[in-house]
């Protein structure tokens, strides 16, 4: 038979007077769904306040009627039962509160270590690399053929094919045999 939310009101006035240790695991479980659904919404309104993301406040709410679940179960004490639960959303609120701050902080200060160790210039090592590289380019450029060098630094100024053809007064497909050539060897050149 289906209990109407004002029997169900009464009955939760009536617990304080019940011998705890004669209630069902499912009368309590009841029992907390319905404080669930009368406070629940007020419960995560007042969490949120503590400047809580959604899905935390609701992680703190879920971990509050967790808490009277264990706490009805072990038979403590029934009265003031709203007042009980905003009390432990109060704490179980600050201590996520403090604790994400602890995290944020603790991110803050690993960032801020990070960039201070951190040196953005390369190492020697990694200058001296890339001057090599620069330096074995430099002279397999120059070591090319004027055509060749010709058709590479016109590609490198953005000229299509067809405008490096016009502009050395050569044939389309010479330009793309030049460019072919002079790229491998500039990139074997890197390689190494």
């Amino acid at each position: 038979m289906p209990v109407s939310s004002q029997d169900s009101v009464i009955d939760l006035s009536l617990l304080g007077a019940v011998d705890d240790r004669r209630i069902s695991p499912a009368t309590v479980e009841q029992e907390v769904m319905l404080l669930f659904d009368r406070c629940g919404p007020s419960l995560l309104r007042y969490v949120s306040s503590f400047g809580l993301r959604t899905e935390e406040a609701e992680d703190v709410v879920q971990d509050v009627f967790l808490s009277l679940f264990r706490h009805l179960r072990l038979g403590r004490s029934r009265s003031h039962l709203r007042g009980w639960l905003f009390r432990v959303a109060h704490n179980l609120a600050l201590k996520q509160r403090t604790s994400l701050q602890k995290r944020q902080a603790n991110r803050s200060w690993d960032e801020i270590a990070v960039s201070q160790q951190a040196d953005p210039s390369p190492d020697p090592e990694s200058r001296l690399a890339d001057h090599q590289r620069r330096r074995r380019l430099t002279s397999v450029l120059h070591a090319l053929p004027e055509r060749d060098r010709r058709c590479i630094v016109l590609r490198a100024e953005g000229l299509r094919y067809r405008e490096i053809a016009d502009a050395l007064g050569v044939s389309l497909g010479s330009v793309a045999k030049s460019l072919t050539r002079s790229i491998t060897r500039l990139v074997n050149a890197s390689e190494r």
